[in-house]
């Protein structure tokens, strides 16, 4: 039986059709294609040939998210400015100077062996939607009037550009380098948590610590990366919001060099299931947004029957499962990126020194348009090793970025494509070699009962230096090609029953190639938990494999609360901490005890901050990594304080005295009334780019939330680290491989970008509740939840 959100949906949909046989004509197809839309907005396409269904999978997924298409087709194209002035250019100039210039056919043919009929078919189906949209203008969604502008045609770049991509340790190199430039490496070294390697962090004599201060070195790099954000002038003057205007962060995801960035995934063998079926889990943390990041979708035709989640500009799945298995991803640190510096000539600023020669650098030249004032050429400046990205003549230096991403296949999640038709463990690790960008953790669990892991991703081979702070471009410091994707770790089949990854260092101690890891990796809390449960029994099921997707105890509380209790503390603060001494260590919305701890961790934190980082470094070293922070407490040393144990315990006091102050300024006197997961504490809200910028109307149909949650970064049921969650798992998938119509999954809030469409947000609640839906794949469960049926059919 339907419930009545499904009946409303139906009702909705046969209202807006105006053809009672749901046909659509359109130029470009090859046969019909049939597209079954599920009462969840999951739209599964039939097509008869290859081509119709990457076609179709274009076109449906920019009548869904025509608005995110757009804002993704002017980044990837470096035309920001032309919609929103001389604030972007900047943008417009790094995603130029980053622009893929090598061969397109090679380039798309990397990712599959038909790699260039597939995104051309894809780019096909959205500008047939394009096309679509634009000859009846007032259907197109709400975003596109506010600003003022119209759809424009997609080409091949836009879907291999790299500019959303996970791509590299930049900015950590550039951070790193400036640390050491002014307290040294050895400092450094104590304040971050580099591993499993110890690496070199000396900066070359050759260069000027000094000048790596400057602001300008990443600034286009920075600019190209960055999320798009809308400011008041650029809204039509009638959707305006009448208030003081609010600084806004775009929702559109601009993924950045950060450990917080971070996810989680497993496999399960079926020697631990009740079943006996090998399982895969996995729940991607990234920017929670409105349209949510991931798109889900059901590919069908000859040779492909895929389903999952991948990002709705790129054709294909990313995650998810066909006839023979299922996969997912995690992060695993791989560095893709190096800062070059330069000595220039002094007699000619467009020369480098390269092996005791002066080099010319290679300039292309670009026109870009910017609204509201004339066209602007710039001169697009390389070296050997990459894009020039500031020019300083008065010290005679520059500095260039050399990019693993920049080489072909370096389109994040395209090489999907391979891994969607794989058949075998074998053949999935053979599709994995293909997988440049991001780097990740791919794992596979199939019918046969086998799981794996292969690490992925475009590993520049150093032998002479780290990569984690900038070098002289001299010719010193040069990569000694990459490291065969297929020699990163991998396993197959561990006795322990289970692979799983959290985003932490899971490089076995008997590995060789250290040099192609990297040093930065995630706390190892969210790994610790995962494998903790798994290691626990062996009779996990789906409802099992969901409770832990979704669970909210935290490791670090199991550590520090015990601390908190050896604590002398009087009055208030030890009625405060005595209400933790049963807590079970679960951040559960609605816990008191779960505020007083996060408020405790969150102070700890900062306090740690301020009082380890040294001056020196305030600007350049903004937070320490707690797992950092909890060694100094379990091992406490001089930095404490000539009494280290006396001054851990006063500093332990402080942090949360500071927790109970924050409480009673945010949520009042009353202790009773510090629950987790409320509005001023912790919660989602899902603000549209322009949610802050249009009228209250405009608002309340667009932004959404707030709702209760609960967890932290560093739970498994991750809900990022701020009171409003803005990272997380806005997409979670389980899926048992003896059946597959058993799979379920959650993707908030919704599959369309559209607010007008009945599917724009009907899956935030059930998201914020830790819900899931069935994710079905046989044709005859698929029909029973269908509510809407097309078919597009070629123009004869």
């Amino acid at each position: 039986m339907k419930n009545p959100l499904t009946l409303l949906l139906v009702f909705f949909l046969i209202s807006c059709t105006s053809d009672p046989k749901n046909e659509v004509a359109i130029d470009g197809l090859k046969a019909p294609v049939e597209i079954i839309r599920d009462e969840w907005g999951l739209n599964h396409i039939y097509a008869e040939n290859q081509h119709d269904l990457f076609f179709a999978q274009g076109y449906a997924a920019a009548q869904d998210r025509l608005f995110q298409f757009e804002i993704w087709r002017r980044q990837a194209t470096g035309t920001v400015a032309e919609i929103l002035g001389e604030k972007e250019l900047k943008r417009d100039i790094g995603t130029r100077l980053f622009k893929f210039r090598g061969d397109m056919k090679e380039e798309m043919n990397h990712y599959h062996d038909d790699g260039e009929e597939i995104i051309t078919a894809y780019t096909a189906g959205v500008n047939a939607y394009i096309e679509e949209a634009l000859k009846n203008k007032e259907q197109l969604p709400i975003e596109f009037k506010v600003l003022g502008i119209l759809p424009q045609k997609w080409t091949p770049d836009v879907v291999i550009s790299r500019h959303q991509g996970l791509l590299g340790n930049i900015g950590k190199e550039l951070q790193v380098g400036r640390a050491v430039a002014k307290v040294g490496d050895a400092k450094v070294k104590e304040l971050f948590w580099f591993h499993p390697q110890d690496p070199d962090l000396t900066i070359d004599a050759k260069i000027n610590k000094e000048l790596l201060s400057d602001d300008n070195i990443l600034e286009l790099y920075n600019a190209y990366r960055t999320t798009v954000k809308f400011e008041k002038e650029d809204i039509v003057e009638a959707y305006r919001n009448s208030d003081e205007e609010k600084a806004l962060t775009s929702i559109f995801d601009g993924k950045n060099d950060s450990l917080s960035i971070g996810s989680n995934n497993w496999v399960v063998s079926g020697a631990k299931t009740a079943d006996g079926n090998t399982y895969m889990a996995n729940d991607p943390h990234r920017t929670i947004a409105v349209p949510s990041l991931r798109y889900m979708v059901h590919l069908v035709a000859p040779g492909w029957n895929v389903i999952g989640g991948g990002e709705p500009e790129i054709p294909g799945i990313s995650i998810g499962h066909n006839e023979y298995g299922a996969w997912g991803l995690t992060v695993f640190e791989t560095d893709g990126e190096d800062l070059y510096v330069y000595e220039l000539n002094p007699d000619n600023a467009n020369q480098y020194k390269y092996n005791g020669e002066w080099v010319d650098m290679n300039t292309i030249s670009e026109t870009i348009q910017v609204k509201g004032m004339a066209d602007q050429t710039v001169d697009l400046k390389y070296t050997q090793h990459g894009p020039v990205t500031y020019v300083d003549e008065k010290n005679n230096v520059a500095y260039a970025i050399r990019s693993a991403w920049l080489e072909p296949g370096g389109s994040p999640y395209l090489a999907s494509l391979r891994m969607d038709q794989a058949k075998t463990w074998e053949e999935f690790r053979e599709a994995c070699n293909f997988s440049h960008i991001p780097g990740e953790n791919m794992i596979w669990a199939d019918k046969k009962g086998n799981i794996g892991l292969q690490a992925v991703g475009i590993a520049p081979i150093r032998n002479n230096f780290s990569g984690m702070v900038p070098v002289p471009g001299d010719g010193r410091y040069e990569w000694d090609g990459y490291l065969p994707i297929i020699e990163k770790p991998n396993d197959l089949n561990p006795a322990k029953g289970f692979i799983a990854t959290a985003n932490e260092n899971v490089t076995p101690d008997d590995y060789t190639h250290w040099n192609a890891v990297g040093y930065t990796w995630a706390d190892p809390f969210r790994g610790d938990r995962v494998a903790e449960v798994l290691k626990s029994r062996e009779d996990f099921d789906m409802e099992s494999l969901k409770a832990l997707q979704v669970d909210y105890l935290s490791v670090p509380a199991r550590t520090l609360t015990p601390m908190l209790m050896n604590l002398r503390l009087e009055g208030k603060a030890d009625d405060i901490r005595n209400r933790l001494k049963n807590w079970d260590y679960r951040l559960e919305a609605n816990s008191i005890e779960a505020a007083i701890y996060v408020a405790f961790e969150n102070q700890l934190s900062r306090l740690a901050s301020q009082k380890f980082i040294p001056s020196e470094l305030k600007g350049i070293v903004y937070s320490l990594q707690l797992t950092r922070i909890i060694q100094w407490l379990e091992n406490p040393d001089q930095r404490f304080g000539t009494n280290p144990a006396k001054g851990r315990d006063q500093f332990l006091a402080e942090a949360f005295s500071n927790g109970i102050i924050y409480l009673e300024k945010t949520l009042g006197d009353d202790i009773e009334k510090w629950q987790y997961g409320q509005e001023k504490l912790k919660h989602t809200a899902m603000q549209h780019a322009l949610g802050d910028l249009v009228n209250p109307d405009l608002q309340a149909k667009i932004n959404l939330g707030p709702l209760p949650r609960g967890g932290n970064s560093y739970t498994v049921g991750s809900t990022g680290g701020n009171n409003r969650q803005s990272s997380g798992a806005s997409f979670r998938i389980i899926i048992n491989t003896g059946d597959w119509d058993a799979a379920i999954a959650t993707n908030g809030p919704g599959q369309s970008g559209n607010p007008e469409s009945p599917f724009y947000s009907n899956l935030f609640e059930p998201w914020a509740n830790d819900q899931y839906y069935p994710v079905y794949y046989s044709k005859e469960k698929i029909n029973e939840v269908a509510v809407e049926k097309r078919m597009l059919k070629p123009i004869k």
